[in-house]
């Protein structure tokens, strides 16, 4: 999957012919525009982008303002997985749109994976959860990740970045009395937040019954947004029959995992290792500018750690692995 933005670029000529009234005025503006622009460069924005500046002390329904604009429940929006067995990688018997980096082995389409239990979060992370955290940290971001709504998915960033959130969201949870005493316990007794592993990813979304869609066997468009022209705002249409009632497992971005992009069987103690400069990292879930057979829960795509793109965005989870 690829995709490209267009650079914009636009010119204007000026003549001006009474010259000592447009020395000063041009003067003033010089001076106008060097201070807007060193004071865009200290907030780590991009004077060439045009994605709007959301500001992090904006006021969301459903996210708390204090709790770094996580979603305003009991959990901060984070979802048990409980611990067992499931079902990972396709049988095209069951799924005819099934890819060949699904099947597990040589002998066998389907693997069955243990895992222990973990949190993930409900929603993709969004724009104003990011911009929080770029603001505190003084990443330098361009805007286009910011292009949209507050609660929009953030995407256009790099998986180094999401990492690297996850990383901050960590240290914030475990220092904050904000942080509910459920997820406390889980960090003090050694949980991290990362980016989920792709066995994580797919055990979410799929649950332990083998679906091949978050929501059952047969595709729709119903509860996920994907072969359209845009992204939409996490959770804008709820999914009560999605494993664990999480949304947008199918579409609206792809979401960047910790796992290296490798052949079946999976193995976790290769989750989060060093890469090769070439390496790619796994991703999951489609995009709403896939088709159908790219949001099934078992689809694995690969994306550069360096890459940037407008569908391609990431979710986290408290772990211990």
């Amino acid at each position: 999957m690829s995709r490209t933005n267009p650079n914009l670029s636009n010119s204007t000529n000026t003549t001006v012919t009474d010259a000592p009234h447009w020395n000063i005025g041009f003067t003033v503006m010089i001076v106008i525009i060097v201070f807007v622009a060193y004071w865009m460069n200290s907030q780590g924005l991009s004077s060439q982008s045009t994605g709007p500046v959301i500001s992090s002390l904006d006021r969301l329904p459903g996210f708390s303002s204090e709790a770094w604009l996580l979603p305003e429940d009991d959990l901060l929006g984070f979802v048990e997985v409980p611990a067992g067995e499931f079902i990972m990688g396709s049988n095209p018997a069951l799924d005819r749109l099934a890819y060949e980096n699904e099947r597990w082995s040589n002998l066998q389409r389907q693997g069955n994976v243990e895992l222990p239990s973990f949190y993930i979060s409900r929603y993709e992370t969004t724009i104003s959860q990011f911009r929080v955290f770029a603001e505190e940290a003084s990443i330098r971001i361009d805007l286009d990740a910011l292009e949209g709504g507050p609660t929009m998915p953030v995407s256009n960033i790099t998986w180094s970045q999401a990492v690297a959130y996850t990383q901050w969201l960590d240290e914030k949870m475990r220092n904050s009395s904000l942080t509910p005493d459920p997820l406390m316990q889980l960090l003090k007794s050694g949980a991290k937040i990362r980016l989920p592993s792709e066995a994580e990813w797919e055990k979410a979304a799929r649950s332990s019954d083998g679906r091949v869609f978050p929501w059952g066997s047969q595709p729709t468009s119903e509860f996920s947004n994907f072969d359209s022209e845009k992204k939409r705002s996490v959770g804008a249409v709820a999914c009560a029959n999605c494993a664990h009632n999480l949304s947008d497992m199918a579409g609206n971005v792809w979401e960047m995992t910790r796992s290296p992009m490798q052949d079946y069987p999976y193995d976790p103690g290769d989750d989060g290792a060093d890469l090769a400069q070439d390496a790619l990292w796994v991703m999951r879930g489609g995009s709403y500018s896939d088709a159908v057979n790219n949001v099934r829960a078992a689809v694995r795509g690969g994306v550069d750690p360096g890459v940037r793109n407008d569908a391609i965005g990431f979710r986290v989870v408290i772990t211990f692995r």
